[in-house]
């Protein structure tokens, strides 16, 4: 049997150590098909995430994904990443942290693969000419 890796347990390592000193843990991964982000916070093949304790909810650390749900633009997203495409995970106050080697990631269990999902994402994906999304604004009522 293969040696497990070391990198989901440094992950958790380091979350833990960021929650104990009140700095906010965020992480970097490489967006590939079996990541499920919100696709307009992608820059350059990646996202960071917070995944301190008041961004998150029901985070879960596992060896092999992290997953938990958060709000982006006000709208609740079920987030999916894979361990072996987190880059690095950091504290955000003070950058410390530590980077890691992006790996081929596998499909989640019970889940289509990858191929068909990275269509289905493509299709979805707005054009490079379209306008940002909608954010919310603040509108002042008298």
């Amino acid at each position: 049997m293969p040696e497990s890796s070391t990198k989901p347990y440094l992950i958790r390592a380091l979350h833990e150590w960021c929650t104990d000193n009140g700095y906010t843990p965020h992480i970097v991964v490489t967006v590939d098909a079996n990541t499920v982000v919100p696709r307009a916070h992608i820059h350059d093949g990646q996202i960071t995430l917070n995944i301190g304790s008041l961004a998150t909810n029901r985070l879960v650390l596992g060896n092999e994904y992290i997953e938990f749900q958060a709000r982006f633009s006000g709208v609740t997203e079920h987030i999916f990443v894979p361990v072996a495409a987190v880059s690095a995970i950091y504290a955000r106050e003070t950058g410390a942290g530590m980077g890691f080697e992006v790996q081929e990631s596998q499909a989640y269990p019970g889940t289509e693969p990858a191929a068909d999902t990275s269509e289905t994402e493509q299709a979805e994906k707005p054009s490079p000419d379209d306008d940002d999304p909608k954010r919310p604004r603040l509108t002042i009522v008298k």
